[in-house]
């Protein structure tokens, strides 16, 4: 009787590795146990084999399958070591003139920056310094980045409690700041958890109950933690709210304030706007502890982004919408529409005409939000019809043209819509149509910000004899 070959560490046609149990088995035999946890990269909920520990970065399996691989077996390591000085020779430059740990300063680096903007350059120094701050910036000059950098450098994680508080007023803000301080935080093992509506809430409960350093959250979903007893903030030594301006206009300002009542006395806030109202200025004086006050009026934004206006009759929109569509050269383009419905609708419009398209609006649930995000970060959809939910902490590299197929309902919208395009010094374009009923809202618009922008009609063609029309 011929003897079986003696097994080798090689795998065999057929067969596996010698030692390793069939896929889905334990050492009982039985399918292991799945646990609930939020992908640590596009931050959407799923489920691994394994019981999730701090400081252990978690993939759903799309963002498992491709992120980057760079050691010889095609992995990289799940959490990445603690920097020091020797860790990357370019990081002592970075930020050379803050005092910084050496992983925060080698984690700017791997975010591919190098100097810090004047509000970072100003409020970073301060709020190392323990002080209140009220930062106030135009859109797209590193206002996250300003307060992600000290929660970075003082959170602890060996507290296990919740240290920091962001208040953010949307869903895709909350993600965008999320991400920024884990990049900055992760490599000292500081935890990150999101609080937001369109997501099952015990997902979230799971996460604080395994522990978080620093939550980002918009208010009535913290709220919604802070009344059935699954967030703490007993431990809060810095407190921020971001993008002030519009989260206490929406409404938000009771729920802040039954927020703010939670958190202790004794601890650190900033507030950072980019337009101070009175309303944001009173929550100022009533929260923050003589806070130090840093203003960049640098003109950072307005002189990258070109502004044309075009008088234009409704039935007219669309042609001059797919217009400028189809001389798009490649870069991302936000349309903005006023309502829900007139969003989808236009969405669908454009998608039966062949456009990348993808829309944005309220009625969404998290996860179809954060898809309809990643068509438009990948460039797999580049138009976005959106309503003013992505005119705030909507930040996607190189936005080429924001239109304003609807007007805005005040000077502080149109602000902030026209600020997804042009930002950190990048030129971008910005197209607002006004119809004749709309002229003396756009009068409003023009007196609230200060300045008069030049328009002229559009005028209307046939598409087929001359693509852009109304552009020369």
């Amino acid at each position: 009787m011929p003897r079986k070959p003696r097994a080798t560490g090689r795998r065999s046609s057929g067969g596996r590795p010698p030692g390793r149990r069939p896929a889905g088995r334990g050492r009982s035999g039985r399918a292991p146990q799945s646990h609930d946890a939020v992908c640590t990269e596009c931050d959407s909920p799923t489920t691994v084999p394994f019981r999730p520990a701090r400081g252990r970065p978690v993939y759903c399996r799309s963002c498992f399958t491709n992120r980057p691989r760079g050691n010889r077996n095609g992995a990289q390591p799940l959490v990445e070591p603690v920097a020091d000085h020797g860790q990357d020779a370019h990081s002592g430059a970075v930020f050379a003139g803050l005092e910084l740990s050496g992983a925060t300063r080698a984690a700017i680096t791997r975010m591919g920056i190098s100097e810090p903007t004047p509000i970072q350059e100003q409020s970073i120094p301060v709020l190392l310094a323990g002080r209140d701050l009220v930062g106030q910036a135009q859109t797209g000059s590193g206002k996250t980045l300003a307060f992600a950098v000290p929660i970075a450098e003082a959170c602890d994680p060996s507290i296990r409690r919740v240290q920091a508080l962001v208040l953010v007023p949307t869903r895709e803000l909350a993600l965008q700041v999320a991400g920024v301080i884990s990049r900055l935080a992760s490599a000292r093992r500081v935890t990150v958890t999101q609080l937001v509506g369109g997501r099952p809430i015990r997902r979230e409960q799971a996460a604080l109950r395994r522990g978080a350093d620093v939550v980002v959250g918009t208010p009535g979903r913290t709220l919604d933690h802070l009344r059935q007893g699954s967030l703490d903030l007993g431990a809060v030594r810095f407190l921020v709210l971001d993008e002030a301006d519009e989260m206490l206009d929406q409404g938000f300002a009771r729920d802040v304030e039954a927020i703010l009542s939670r958190t202790p006395a004794s601890r650190q806030t900033a507030l950072f706007s980019a337009t101070m109202p009175h309303w944001v200025a009173n929550t100022a004086k009533q929260y923050l502890r003589n806070p130090i006050k840093v203003e960049i009026n640098d003109g950072l934004q307005e002189p990258t982004v070109e502004h044309l206006v075009f008088s234009i009759q409704r039935d007219d929109k669309m042609n001059a919408l797919r217009s400028l569509l189809d001389r798009r050269n490649g870069d991302p383009i936000l349309v903005f529409g006023r309502t829900k419905h007139g969003v989808r609708k236009l969405a669908k419009k454009l998608d039966a005409l062949g456009y990348p398209v993808g829309a944005l609006q309220g009625n969404l649930s998290q996860g179809a939000r954060e898809r309809v995000m990643r068509g438009f970060r990948s460039g797999a959809a580049p138009i976005l019809v959106a309503t003013n939910v992505a005119a705030r902490g909507l930040d996607v590299n190189g936005i080429g043209q924001v239109i304003n197929y609807d007007l805005p309902d005040s000077e502080r919208l149109f602000t902030h819509r026209v600020g997804r395009t042009g930002r950190m010094g990048r030129s971008g374009e910005a197209v607002t149509f006004v119809t004749p009923d709309e002229e003396r809202k756009w009068r409003e618009i023009q007196r609230g910000l200060g300045r008069r922008f030049p328009h002229r009609p559009w005028r209307a063609r046939s598409r087929s004899s001359s693509v852009g029309s109304g552009l020369g």
